[in-house]
C-alpha cells in the first residue's frame, strides 16, 4: 500500500437532487459514471445541507462552519475569503490546489473584504451564477470568455491544471525532477442550475423521441399535493411548477388549449427534459475525469468525490427549487472512491452534514483540522465501516438546520430552523428576515411543523399539534435548542425556552 498522501478531485454540481442519480434509486434518469464512483467506494445516504441554498452551502463545505459563523447566510451576504478553509489547510501542508467553476460567493471586494477565491495556486471562477454557453471566467489574470459549454470547459480547465503540474522542478534541486506534491482540485459545476440549458450533445435526450425519452418522464406521487397538511409558510412559497416557471425556463410558450392540469404536466415535462439533459452532461464529465485518472495510473491514489450543494424539488409537492427543510431539498448526494483505503460497494446511513466535509477531507489527507472548524470527520466510517457501525448511537444522531433568506423576492420562503433525526423532522418557521441582505422586511405568524418520517416519509401530514406526538415534540424542541447552543447560533428572540430545558435548569 502506498504511503503517498492522496490527491483529491472534488466535483460539486448545483441543485442536483439525489433522486436524479441512479445509485440513489432514480426513476427519471440514468447516471452511469456517478454510479460507478459509488460502486467503487461509498454512497452516503444521509448527508444533509445545513442551509439549502447555493452560496451558503458552498461556504459551509469550504470552511467547515455553519452559516452564522462563516457569514454567508443568504445569497446577498458574500464570503470573507481570508477565513481558513480545508483548501488553505491542505496548501499549508504541501498540497498544490486549484479551483475551477462556480464560486458564487461574491467577487472582487466590498468594505475592505476580499471575496475572490484564496488558498489556490490557480483559480478560474464563473461570474455570479455563470453562463452555460461561452461563459465568462475570472482569474487572477483578469476576466475572459471561454468559448464552449460550461460543464465541459470546467472539466477541461481542471485537467489542464493538473497536467501542468507534471512539469517543473518538484524537489528544488534544479534538475527538473523530484516527487510531485499531492494536489487537490475543486471542479464545481454550474449545472444543473436554473435555467437548465443543455449542450447540443444532450439537448432533447429526454424528450419524446429522444435517445432516453419516448415515454413521459415519471411524475412524483406528490405532484398534485395541495399542501393542505403544511403551514401557511409553505403555501406562500412561489416555486410551483404550475405557476412560477417562466418562458425562459420552458424555452417555448405553453401550447394553447390545455386545461390547468394538462398545462402543469406539460411544464413538468419541459422542465425535467432540460434539467436531466444538463445532468447527463455532468455525468459524462464525471466519466471523463475518472477515465483520465485511470489513464494516468492515478485513480488508486486519488480521492474522487461527487456531490451537489443541496437537493432540489423535481415536481415533488408540485415544486421546483429548494430552501425548505424538507427531504428533497436538504438531502445532498455524496459518493466517494479511494481504492487505497475505502472498500468498494458501501452505503453509509449515518447522519452527517456539509459542515463535516472539510474535516473529513483533511482527515483523509492526514492534515490537522483547524480549531475553528465545527464539523466532524466521518473518514473513519468510510475506512472502518464495521467499527463505525458498532460504535455509533443511531438514536442520538441528528442535525441542526437554518434557512435565513426570509421571503426573498424570487421564491418567498419563510426563514426557519429545525432539527432532523432519523425518524423525525421538527421545523420552526420564525418568519423574520432580521434585517439581513436579501430578505424582505415583512413578518408573518410563527408556525411549527413536525413530520414522522417513518409513518409519513413524503411529509404530507404536519403532526406538530397532534397530542399523541406531544412528548416527541418536547424532546425534539429540547434537542434543537441544545444543538443550536452547541454550534453557537442564537434562537429567534420570540422563541420560548423549551419546556424540558426549563425543567432541567440548563438554560444558558
Amino acid at each position: 500500500m502506498s504511503d503517498r498522501r492522496p490527491n483529491i478531485v472534488f466535483m460539486l454540481s448545483d441543485d442536483h437532487a439525489a433522486h436524479a442519480i441512479g445509485t440513489y434509486g432514480s426513476v427519471v434518469n440514468r447516471t452511469p459514471h456517478i454510479d460507478a464512483v459509488a460502486a467503487a467506494g461509498v454512497r452516503l445516504d444521509n448527508l444533509f445541507a445545513t442551509n439549502s441554498l447555493c452560496a451558503p452551502s458552498r461556504a459551509s463545505i469550504l470552511t467547515g462552519t455553519y452559516s452564522h459563523v462563516n457569514g454567508v447566510t443568504t445569497l446577498d451576504t458574500f464570503i470573507d475569503a481570508s477565513q481558513p478553509t480545508f483548501v488553505t489547510a491542505l496548501r499549508e501542508a504541501g498540497y498544490r490546489t486549484a479551483f475551477v467553476g462556480k464560486w458564487h460567493m461574491g467577487q472582487g471586494s466590498s468594505g475592505g473584504v476580499d471575496h475572490d477565491p484564496k488558498g489556490f495556486d490557480r483559480w478560474d471562477a464563473l461570474i455570479d451564477q455563470g453562463e452555460y454557453h461561452d461563459p465568462r471566467f475570472l482569474s487572477a489574470d483578469g476576466l475572459r470568455v471561454e468559448p464552449g459549454y460550461a460543464t465541459d470547459l470546467i472539466t477541461d480547465l481542471a485537467i489542464d491544471w493538473v497536467e501542468s503540474l507534471d512539469e517543473g522542478d518538484h524537489d528544488g534541486d534544479g534538475d527538473g525532477d523530484g516527487e510531485r506534491p499531492p494536489w487537490c482540485v475543486l471542479v464545481w459545476h454550474k449545472a444543473p442550475h436554473r435555467p437548465w440549458e443543455p449542450d447540443a450533445a444532450h439537448a432533447g435526450m429526454y424528450a419524446e423521441g429522444g435517445p432516453a425519452g419516448g415515454t413521459p418522464i415519471p411524475v412524483p406521487a406528490t405532484f398534485t399535493d395541495d399542501l393542505a397538511g403544511r403551514s401557511d409558510t409553505a403555501r406562500r412559497a412561489a416555486m410551483r411548477i404550475a405557476d412560477h416557471l417562466t418562458e425562459e425556463d420552458l424555452k417555448q410558450p405553453v401550447p394553447p388549449g390545455l386545461s390547468a392540469d394538462e398545462e402543469a404536466l406539460w411544464k413538468y415535462q419541459r422542465y425535467m427534459e432540460d434539467y436531466l439533459a444538463c445532468v447527463a452532461s455532468v455525468d459524462d464529465n464525471v466519466g471523463r475525469l475518472t477515465a483520465w485518472l485511470t489513464d494516468r495510473g492515478e485513480l488508486d491514489d486519488t480521492i474522487v468525490v461527487y456531490s451537489s450543494d443541496q437537493g432540489f424539488f423535481l415536481g415533488d409537492h408540485g415544486w421546483f427549487d429548494k430552501r425548505f427543510m424538507y427531504e428533497e431539498s436538504i438531502r445532498m448526494p455524496f459518493v466517494l472512491s479511494y481504492p487505497r483505503a475505502v472498500a468498494a460497494g458501501q452505503a453509509l446511513d449515518r447522519i452527517v452534514t456539509n459542515v463535516d466535509i472539510a474535516a473529513t477531507l483533511l482527515d483523509a489527507a492526514g492534515v490537522d483540522v483547524p480549531e475553528r472548524m465545527q464539523g466532524h470527520s466521518f473518514w473513519g466510517d468510510l475506512t472502518d465501516p464495521a467499527g463505525a457501525q458498532r460504535d455509533r448511537e443511531r438514536e442520538r444522531e441528528g442535525f441542526y438546520y437554518r434557512y435565513w433568506m426570509h421571503d426573498d423576492r424570487s421564491h418567498q420562503v419563510g426563514a426557519h430552523y429545525g432539527y432532523r433525526t432519523h425518524r423525525y423532522t421538527l421545523i420552526f418557521f420564525y418568519n423574520d428576515g432580521l434585517g439581513l441582505p436579501g430578505c424582505s422586511d415583512r413578518r408573518f405568524a410563527q408556525e411549527w411543523e413536525l413530520y414522522d418520517l417513518e409513518a409519513d416519509p413524503e411529509e404530507l401530514v404536519n403532526v406538530a399539534d397532534d397530542p399523541s406526538y406531544a412528548e416527541v415534540r418536547d424532546e425534539l424542541e429540547a434537542r434543537m435548542w441544545l444543538a443550536q447552543q452547541e454550534v453557537g447560533d442564537d434562537p429567534h428572540p420570540d422563541q420560548s425556552v423549551p419546556r424540558l430545558i426549563t425543567e432541567a435548569g440548563s438554560v444558558s
